[in-house]
């Protein structure tokens, strides 16, 4: 089958869930995007193993190639508002800087602690 043909297939297998995760939010009447429902559902059958990673990880590695193509129209919108990024730009600017040091520790320290979990379950 042709490279191009296969990552068609599997980016429809990808939108087929989150297809089925919008008809769910919408059959339950819940206030949650169907599309991250849909993708909480691949994500349990890919646990599960009732999707096998080989269906879909052409697919998904050429949407993740492409993803930083679908944030440049949301900055080039910001950029259309200066008076924003005027008044609360710092604050915008300090928030992020804060935030991702603080994701960034965060996720160390787990690491760490899983890291050490992991070796003291290795030295029982």
């Amino acid at each position: 089958m042709s490279t191009y043909i296969r990552i068609v297939l599997q980016i429809i297998i990808i939108y087929m869930f989150s297809l089925l995760g919008t008809l769910f939010v919408q059959t339950l009447h819940i206030k949650f995007p169907g599309s991250i429902v849909g993708l909480l559902l691949l994500l349990i059958t890919l646990h599960l193993k009732i999707t096998p990673v080989s269906l879909i990880r052409d697919g998904a590695g050429f949407l993740l190639g492409v993803l930083p193509l679908f944030f440049i129209p949301a900055t080039v919108g910001v950029m259309k508002y200066p008076e924003l990024l005027s008044v609360h730009g710092l604050l915008l600017i300090l928030s992020v800087i804060i935030s991702t040091i603080l994701t960034i520790g965060i996720s160390g320290r787990i690491c760490q602690y899983l890291e050490n979990k992991e070796s003291s379950k290795g030295a029982v």
